[in-house]
């Protein structure tokens, strides 16, 4: 480009991202919430209006267009992983796999714990497989299932199940949002994750301690065991139910646990699913290599569980894609203008103490969300924005990376249109903003940050060899 060209540039100034950004709200939530419009339609009209900031700004056409497409392709790996999962789950169920899991678990565990065995099981597998969406798509659909059959409101059961993928998630090494993240702030991995534990043990505490009065008091009233004992019985005439039906699940795990490649391992559990599904479910080859495609179906006779049963497939997880790939680009497009950039820069004079920063660190976490419309559009952003107010207080870099992970990675699944959020709608059926109110472990480590940032507690300074972590 030449120097003229270059010349007319200019950043866009607080009102300009202002209107962007509240136009853009207003047509998400009036599509979705008034009009039954889909959300990819809002982004998508969305693209242009921040294109049309952008040529006000003085960029070409061009240059826009391939920061689009330079934010689609920051992405693509969240895509391939949402594929595999379709296809997963599809062949797992025609497998029966997933009611086999379902089966074993409406007979083993207890209502009254089931909301606290579900966060458990969850940050369990998470922390094996440092994968929260991994986590999601095997152990987090059959929670689903079994707390479906046990009458417990989804919303609740998500909750539960994103509250214990999450945790494990940001407390693996195995994880490339943590991973990602320390690397941004420029931390070791061990001691990103040795400054999480400040935050995350005490919150998993307390959203397991609420999970359980919530699961004793709901059970005690709700649950109708001869529901539980009628899909049972529908699941076990069927599908052939036994304990080698859950060979596939433990060879996923253990194959993430071993640092493997998600996509590739994902598929390979798909391919184990059609096996079983040909093996023991007497099911045509053809008709089992399909429903990693098209997805599972089924006419029971039993309403309940082909409600539940009937989905998955690659075919389920196309409008999915679309909106990761249309957030994306929007993401990458205001990153290119300097929207985010300009909006924080505002606020510089308000970050005067670890309590603001702290705060500002979790809103530039969340908002990266909501306008970046993906997670790692926020762990890579709020690190690169809010860098320089750790340094100029003397913040070591643990207590930022520590507060990217839980204003960007807990909040994502917060957002209707995140990536996140729409891979666990995706995955379970429940609007994110039915689900939010339960993800009691994000707001428990949100609420800490805060604390600790006024309080200085467990805030680490660069002039000091702290011995607490």
């Amino acid at each position: 480009m030449g120097n003229h060209e270059e010349r007319q540039i200019r950043k866009p100034n607080l009102l300009e991202v202002s209107v962007v950004l509240i136009l853009f709200l207003a047509i998400a939530f009036s599509f979705t919430g008034m009009f039954d419009l889909s959300i990819q339609l809002a982004l998508f009209i969305a693209l242009f209006i921040v294109i049309l900031l952008g040529l006000r700004l003085g960029y070409k056409y061009n240059e826009l267009q391939d920061a689009l497409k330079d934010g689609i392709s920051s992405g693509l790996d969240a895509v391939l992983i949402l594929v595999a999962v379709g296809a997963l789950i599809g062949t797992w169920i025609a497998g029966g796999i997933v009611p086999s899991i379902i089966y074993y678990g409406l007979e083993f565990i207890h209502p009254n714990v089931f909301l606290l065995a579900t966060l458990i099981l969850c940050a369990v597998t998470s922390l094996a497989t440092g994968t929260s969406w991994g986590t999601a798509g095997t152990a987090g659909i059959a929670m689903v299932g079994v707390g479906e059959g046990l009458g417990i409101p989804l919303p609740m059961v998500v909750g539960a199940v994103l509250s214990g993928a999450y945790f494990g998630d940001k407390l693996s090494p195995l994880s490339d949002s943590t991973v990602l993240t320390a690397s941004m702030a420029k931390v070791d991995i061990i001691e990103h994750i040795r400054s999480l534990l400040y935050v995350s043990v005490p919150a998993f505490v307390i959203s397991g301690a609420a999970f359980t009065i919530v699961g004793f008091t709901y059970a005690a009233d709700h649950v109708d065991l001869n529901r539980v004992e009628s899909i049972m019985t529908a699941m076990g005439s069927t599908f052939n139910i036994g304990w080698w039906m859950l060979i596939p699940a433990v060879v996923v795990i253990v194959l993430l646990a071993m640092k493997k490649p998600a996509v590739p391992t994902i598929s390979f559990g798909a391919l184990l699913g059609v096996i079983w599904a040909v093996l023991f479910q007497n099911t045509d080859f053809i008709a089992a290599l399909n429903t990693a495609y098209e997805g599972f179906s089924i006419e029971s006779g039993h309403a309940f569980m082909d409600e539940l049963l009937n989905r998955g497939g690659i075919t389920g997880m196309l409008g999915s894609i679309v909106v990761i790939l249309l957030g994306l680009g929007f993401g990458g497009l205001l990153n290119h203008i300097g929207a985010l950039q300009a909006i924080v820069d505002a606020f510089a004079n308000f970050i005067k103490n670890t309590g603001r920063l702290s705060v500002s660190t979790l809103l530039t976490g969340f908002f990266s969300n909501v306008f970046g419309c993906a997670m790692y559009v926020s762990l890579i952003l709020t690190p690169k924005i809010m860098e320089k107010n750790y340094d100029r207080l003397n913040v070591d870099r643990r207590v930022l990376s520590r507060n990217t992970e839980v204003g960007g990675t807990l909040t994502s699944g917060m957002v209707p249109w995140s990536d996140n959020g729409i891979f666990m709608v995706a995955m379970f059926g429940v609007p994110t903003l039915q689900y939010v109110p339960y993800m009691w472990l994000s707001f428990a480590a949100i609420i800490l940050v805060v604390i600790y940032g006024y309080t200085n507690k467990f805030i680490w300074y660069v002039e000091e060899e702290s011995s607490e972590v």
